[in-house]
């Protein structure tokens, strides 16, 4: 079978309707739109494109379902959940590959993605039996003390572009685990993933109406009037800060539980002590995991004055030496950036540092030709204040400055609104744990250039959100905590 076929018949499998009430259907008005391949532009399929009667309608079959979703068992939702990794980890190439077209990254970042994505289901089959409660007596013995945990209820989740099986997973496992029901509103630009998910997990067993899908080119108009039911009792957003505030606000109204997974402007900051060799390994998988399209991506590198020099030869010299190509091409290590929106936005802050005095020591700019592909860049001389600083550049683009102090190193790398990750090279275990105790940040990579692990808690401080997912946090997101006083037992 040729690679085109293979391509056109795995985009022929993926179902193109609205997933409501366990049946897939067109949206009421009948509209679709297309899904692009942002390495050339290409449509690769047109998919129902929902409304808010078809949320609401996504709403009603979650809502239906939940009291009888709730009452199974917690070993047989966690079944299904295995049953769904199995299923998942069979079919990992078509998922690859069907990220790779509609998200752009490399297959064999794609099948990193596939195999981190599965985990959630199986770390949470294995977490669903595992909500447990309490029984104690009161402190002064005139009561006894129940706590118990309950699913939070119907859910909406709304996943980003980026990682699109894994956005999924993490949100969805631990729903599935809890006994919530879940309305699901995946990206626009990458649904296909979603799609595909969404019918192996009716493959796994899961009942009709626990997860509805409803992609949808009018995200506010489909998920406003989700939010205000009050049949609603959870919101799961992973996306960009500006929108995470606005449905903070939005929840606000009905005082509605809520995850927030927004924004993050990471530091990678490497000591004088540091195994610069190892420092470079891990700001390749720092910088550029998923392209630079990661909110965890390092944006700011933060390295001592004395190193510098040396560890920018050497950086510069494994980014030059990237392939940037289609994520189907044999070789291929840089794919497109998802649209030309998201391209131009990284040139424009790339010559904005250039013209305020920056060097780009490597790439620089676009790269000619169909598609949406940008250079790997590594900036120097970048002043502080730029707003390459500041702002997430989600590309593979990697600004440095330099520092002299620990202090100084602290004062640069807290110097942002976000809070999400961060990483440290260093030798000094003293100095590690320092760091840890004073950088402001969710997540800390300490010589590790990879820190994301379905076992452990995932999540930012300040505006880079609210909640973990992942770990043994990740599932309490779906639970809720119910105190019952029982009165002290007859002939106690």
């Amino acid at each position: 079978m040729t690679f085109v076929l293979r391509e056109s018949e795995l985009l022929a499998s993926v179902p193109t309707g609205l997933l409501i009430g366990g049946e897939w259907r067109r949206a009421a008005s009948g509209a679709t739109f297309d899904v692009e391949d942002p390495a050339s532009g290409k449509v690769l399929a047109s998919i129902a494109d929902a409304a808010p009667e078809d949320s609401l309608g996504a709403l009603d079959a979650a809502a239906a379902a939940q009291e009888s979703w709730a009452a199974v068992a917690p070993r047989d939702r966690g079944e299904i959940l295995r049953r769904a990794f199995e299923l998942v980890t069979e079919r990992a190439d078509d998922f690859a590959l069907l990220m790779t077209l509609e998200m752009g990254k490399p297959l064999a970042e794609a099948k990193g993605e596939v195999a981190y994505g599965a985990e959630f289901l199986r770390w949470f089959s294995e977490e669903a039996v595992r909500t447990w409660g309490r029984y104690s007596v009161s402190p002064d013995g005139k009561s006894r003390l129940l706590v118990q945990k309950k699913p939070v209820g119907p859910c909406l989740l709304i996943t980003p572009w980026n990682f699109p099986l894994a956005m999924a997973t993490r949100k969805i496992a631990p729903a599935v685990a809890a006994g919530c029901t879940m309305v699901l509103k995946p990206a626009r630009l990458t649904p296909l993933t979603s799609q595909l998910f969404a019918q192996v997990m009716q493959e796994a067993g899961l009942p009709a109406g626990v997860l509805n899908v409803v992609p949808s080119t009018r995200a506010g108009a489909t998920t406003g009037p989700l939010i205000k039911d009050s049949r609603l009792r959870k919101l799961s957003f992973t996306g960009s800060t500006e929108v995470g505030r606005r449905l903070l606000a939005d929840a606000s109204e009905t005082v509605l539980r809520t995850s927030m997974e927004l924004g993050g402007n990471a530091p990678f900051v490497v000591f004088d002590d540091a195994d610069i060799d190892a420092a470079v390994d891990g700001a390749m998988f720092a910088k550029l995991r998923n392209m630079g399209e990661a909110c965890t991506a390092a944006n700011r590198f933060i390295v001592q004055e004395s190193i510098a020099d040396e560890f920018t030869e050497k950086f510069a010299a494994r980014m030059a030496s990237l392939t940037t190509a289609r994520g189907t091409e044999p070789g291929s290590q840089i794919g497109p950036m998802i649209d030309a929106k998201s391209r131009d936005k990284i040139h424009s802050l790339v010559t904005e540092a250039v013209s305020a005095g920056a060097t780009a020591v490597t790439g620089g700019a676009p790269i000619d030709g169909p598609g949406y592909f940008y250079a790997p860049t590594i900036l120097t001389g970048v002043t502080e204040g730029s707003p390459i600083l500041s702002e997430e550049i989600f590309g593979p683009v990697a600004p440095i400055v330099t520092f002299s102090t620990e202090e100084e190193a602290i004062r640069l790398a807290n110097n942002t609104e976000y809070g999400l990750a961060a990483y440290v090279f260093t030798r000094d275990l003293n100095r590690g744990l320092r760091m840890s105790e004073k950088l402001d940040t969710g997540m800390l990579g300490l010589n590790a250039g990879i820190i994301s692990n379905a076992a452990a808690p995932f999540g930012g401080v300040k505006q880079s959100g609210l909640g973990r997912e992942g770990g043994l946090e990740g599932i309490e997101e779906y639970l809720s905590t119910q105190y019952v006083g029982i009165a002290v037992p007859a002939g106690s």
